[in-house]
């Protein structure tokens, strides 16, 4: 027995993937593709993508929203959870990157599901606020850049439904918000972050320490 978070050295954790990670092979083959990019770190673990996969399950999602698309593992993983009908909306800038994305989606046969708005983010957000997008989705997950959290996040409690759930993640950022001489800019966001969480009554909270860390809020 323990009563912290146990930590994962190297054989800990492929024990870990070895007995509970069930990840198709055509996931596994975009992240295999992905690996070698200069941005590699931008894509979620897979054992991350199966706990949100478990968590659109729980809370019966058909509407999803994602801020930050990359390569598309997670869109990918996430539209493979969902029901018959089930829809992801996933923004993002790079047309390169959604090149790949949308190339993996039309092979799994859920393109059909994912909705891509290439663009700014906020003005993506805004403009689905703005076309009675409020309360409509049952998910939410940000992936995006770090200095805008709080922006993405005020933005999706206006378009997640009164229990739904907002993920948000990298907010133990590879351990850096917890040392006081990492100041840079993406770091300090982070840790504004996570200290507005902690005070947000609008909202159930846990901080998941799965890969760089996932917050997740269930709205109340």
């Amino acid at each position: 027995m323990s009563n912290r978070t146990i930590y994962l050295n190297d054989g800990l954790y492929d024990y870990l993937l070895g007995v509970s990670l069930r990840e198709p092979d055509l996931l596994r083959r975009l992240r295999d593709e992905t690996r070698p990019m200069p941005e590699a770190d931008c894509q979620i673990s897979p054992e991350q993508g199966q706990f949100m996969a478990l968590l659109l399950r729980a809370i019966g999602a058909r509407r999803v929203l994602e801020v930050g698309t990359f390569t598309g593992y997670s869109s990918l993983v996430m539209a493979l959870a969902l029901p018959e009908g089930g829809r992801v909306v996933t923004c993002d800038r790079s047309e390169e990157y959604t090149r790949i994305a949308r190339r993996y989606w039309r092979e799994a046969g859920v393109d059909g599901r994912i909705e891509l708005r290439l663009g700014d983010a906020q003005q993506t957000l805004a403009r689905l606020i703005a076309d009675d997008g409020r309360g409509r989705f049952d998910f939410a997950f940000i992936d995006a850049d770090k200095e805008n959290d709080g922006t993405y996040f005020e933005q999706c409690m206006e378009l997640v439904r009164q229990g739904g759930i907002i993920a948000i993640d990298n907010t133990l950022w590879s351990g850096r918000v917890a040392d006081p001489a990492q100041v840079d800019s993406d770091t300090v966001a982070i840790r504004a972050f996570n200290a507005a969480r902690l005070r947000d009554e609008r909202v159930d909270l846990s901080l998941v320490p799965i890969a760089d860390g996932l917050t997740v809020c269930r709205k109340r």
